[in-house]
């Protein structure tokens, strides 16, 4: 056989080679993608039909409505209450105070105390972050029966009540590291300790620019430092 014959009839052998291979991976792709397009449209046209559909779901979007419906109200009764602010009170209205709510955080203070406007500072910041507590304040000086019968001897004082049982108190700043600098975080987590405050949840919608006082200040008084009440 002519060798130019050969070498033409190899070549096209080998072409044919080629374009096979080629035709049966686009042939592949081809089913590939048809396969594709059919299954995804009706996979979804089920999806959207099953959860259109599922009471389940429709059990668990009322559910949720009547939580949140349920939480609303809830707010709302406790801000009726006093709850949600950090107030001032007088003597007189101290005991329907505590005994109205279940959770109580009144601060015994003197309005000359640099010390009780620290404490002032960092109640009033956490009020708003938790409703099921009442967060209150009493002038020690105008309320001397009350002073003399919960035994309250060095200002600041923060007493806890529970169902208007004195249960816990804060004397001074002896459990925040006894130093004026301490966080609102760091007292927070003490009253949690005490629970008397419930652990916020990371994801709560909060207004972190407002309560987040973790850069501290060293605390310098136009009155003297060591002013608390014996």
């Amino acid at each position: 056989m002519d060798p130019d014959t050969v070498k033409s009839t190899l070549s096209n052998l080998a072409f044919g080679g080629v374009m096979a291979a080629a035709a049966r991976d686009y042939q592949k792709e081809i089913l590939a993608k048809e396969k594709a397009q059919t299954s995804a449209p009706v996979n979804e046209e089920i999806d959207l039909d099953e959860l259109m559909d599922d009471p389940e779901l429709e059990k668990l979007h009322a559910d949720r409505i009547a939580a949140l419906k349920k939480e609303v109200e809830k707010r709302e009764a406790l801000k009726r209450q006093g709850h949600g602010e950090y107030r001032e009170i007088n003597e007189g209205d101290f005991l329907g105070e505590v005994t109205r709510s279940e959770k109580v955080i009144c601060h015994f203070y003197h309005k000359e105390f640099y010390r009780c406007k620290i404490m002032d500072k960092h109640l009033k910041a956490l009020a708003p972050r938790h409703m099921d507590t009442k967060f209150i304040k009493l002038d020690a000086e105008n309320a001397p029966f009350f002073v003399a019968k919960l035994g309250v001897k060095t200002l600041p004082c923060v007493v806890l009540f529970r169902k208007g049982v004195a249960m816990d108190r804060l004397v001074g700043f002896q459990d925040l590291g006894a130093k004026d600098d301490f966080s609102t975080k760091t007292l927070e987590n003490l009253l949690i300790k005490k629970g008397f405050l419930s652990e916020k949840k990371e994801d709560e919608d909060d207004n972190e620019g407002e309560y987040r006082e973790d850069t501290r200040r060293s605390v310098r008084s136009s009155v003297n430092i060591d002013s608390d009440s014996d």
